[in-house]
């Protein structure tokens, strides 16, 4: 059975995509960046994007019927490493640091909004239904 998660965003709709599909205990959560609505939460401020990307990723977990605590890997996309990646990893830790999922962390040239910063993907396996 699919469990297709939406936040009600006018760009999954046109675009075609949910934040987060649970397919039995698999659930993939989408490139999830610090937008509500339209407002860009934490414009230049890496620490408060990121911390608002895991807590809105957090939400649609729970939506699917999980939590952080069944994460199994991360997938942060930063525009700037050198100078944001130590901050993003502080944050990540703040969420992970008891679940220790495998993470992957990559510069790109750029996101789809010039004033994000970093986009995350989370991969759960729900505990207890292997």
């Amino acid at each position: 059975m699919r469990q297709n998660i939406s936040t009600g965003t006018v760009w999954e709709k046109e675009v075609g995509y949910s934040r987060a599909v649970r397919i039995g205990n698999l659930v993939e959560v989408s490139g999830t960046v610090a937008v509500d609505g339209t407002a860009i939460i934490g414009e230049n401020n890496v620490e408060e994007q990121a911390r608002y990307i895991f807590q809105k990723i957090e939400r649609a977990l729970e939506t699917a019927g999980t939590s952080l605590n069944d994460v199994v890997r991360t997938r942060i996309y930063v525009v700037n490493i050198q100078r944001d990646w130590e901050i993003i990893g502080r944050v990540h830790g703040a969420f992970f640091k008891n679940i220790l999922p495998v993470t992957t962390m990559v510069e790109v040239a750029a996101l789809i909004d010039p004033k994000l910063l970093l986009e995350v993907e989370a991969t759960a396996v729900i505990s207890g239904e292997v």
